[in-house]
């Protein structure tokens, strides 16, 4: 610990062990010929020093325009942005959108929200998983299309940084607060990721990922909206046969038949049928028959899983909680970080206290506003949703 004696005769700190003293000895890596290497016998080489260039961000625009599909989009210097930018000379335009995308509060906060049970436990998906396997959907889609990669897991990323705690519930809970309802897909490009300056095809792709709204306007838009619903109708049929909710038996006989029980063989089987499709077609869509699985799939998942009564009963109390958590916070907006009086001159109960409130509330973790609600609201613990407040702790 810092301010810690070392001991006379060995210099060791106090709680010093040996693997201490190896972790520590790496801190300023191995000297090699001017330049700092990771490990003290590292041979490895690219074989040749490279061109002064190296593979940078215009090196591989050309290889995009040489390589990818005719309809693909491609990268364009810092990219269509609202507020300009310098390229970076590294990256493309889109992978500069990805990366932010990693790196914004709003995505690490996914894993802390619910995907379908609230509160998860080890093994059920929570919104980042959910996201990261969308990624893979994706990406494995557009790579086998020559699509832009990029692009596609920038969207896949972020196309739910826009969900409130407690799942789809939320969306239920802050509809009254926002002209024309809250939908987490605009809220998302809109208002959790606006202030990233993000590119113009990475923002419609998350704002028009779900299937009730417009078609986005490129096909990597397009392709993750198909990876999302492929990705989450298996894995949440999969979590609910793991916590005892459905049994195998609930999988439809279409889906059972065209695609298997299991989860690896269904992502398979949809994945491959969008491949061949849009190869053979030129259209970002799904044979038929795989398609009718897919939707029979979801139905079932539907009626069983999200529909069921305890589901009902958790959302529910997710929209009480969630409600009167933005009624707090629009009267009081000084409570909320970086919205007081001397930073925006909001005044409770006017309509931008009222925005500000949803969108503190809507970023909020499960645990984060469950909490707030016992804490702030002296909300009941017996009330929240199962899951949430276990032995009153959060």
């Amino acid at each position: 610990m810092e301010g810690e004696t070392p001991d006379a005769a060995t210099g060791d700190r106090p709680g010093e062990t040996e693997r201490n003293r190896r972790w520590a000895a790496t801190m300023a890596g191995h000297g090699a010929d001017g330049v700092t290497l990771a490990h003290h016998d590292s041979r490895s080489t690219t074989g040749a020093a490279l061109p002064a260039q190296g593979f940078d961000r215009q090196a591989r625009e050309e290889l995009e325009a040489a390589q990818l599909a005719p309809g693909a989009t491609r990268s364009t210097g810092a990219g269509n942005r609202e507020r300009g930018e310098e390229p970076d000379p590294w990256r493309t335009c889109f992978e500069r959108d990805r990366d932010r995308i990693l790196h914004a509060p709003s995505f690490r906060r996914l894993a802390g929200k619910t995907q379908v049970f609230v509160f998860p436990d080890d093994h059920q998906r929570t919104r980042l998983t959910h996201a990261l396997e969308v990624a893979q959907v994706a990406v494995g889609i557009a790579r086998a299309c020559r699509l832009n990669v990029a692009l596609t897991e920038a969207i896949a990323l972020g196309h739910d940084c826009g969900h409130g705690p407690g799942g789809h519930a939320s969306e239920d809970a802050l509809t009254p607060y926002v002209d024309g309802g809250f939908d987490h897909a605009p809220w998302g490009a809109d208002v959790s990721l606006a202030s990233l300056n993000l590119c113009d095809e990475t923002l419609d792709g998350i704002r028009n990922h779900s299937w009730s709204r417009p078609a986005p306007s490129t096909p990597e838009g397009e392709v993750v909206s198909w990876a999302d619903r492929i990705a989450y109708v298996c894995h949440d049929f999969e979590d609910a046969v793991r916590s005892g909710i459905v049994t195998p038996a609930a999988l439809p006989p279409v889906v059972r038949e065209r695609c298997g029980d299991r989860r690896g063989r269904q992502l398979g089987t949809f994945i491959d049928a969008m491949v061949s499709t849009i190869l053979a077609t030129g259209r970002i869509g799904m044979a038929d028959a795989q398609a009718e699985a897919l939707a029979a799939f979801r139905a079932s998942n539907y009626e069983h899983i999200y529909l069921r009564p305890s589901s009902v009963t958790q959302g529910e109390a997710v929209v009480g909680v969630l409600q009167a958590l933005v009624e707090h916070f629009g009267d009081r907006p000084h409570l909320i970080p970086g919205t007081g009086p001397a930073d925006t001159g909001l005044s409770g109960g006017e309509p931008g206290a009222v925005h500000a409130a949803v969108a503190y509330v809507a970023g909020m973790t499960d645990r984060f506003a469950f909490s707030q609600a016992v804490v702030l609201l002296g909300w009941d613990p017996a009330k929240l949703p199962v899951g949430i407040g276990v032995n009153g702790r959060f």
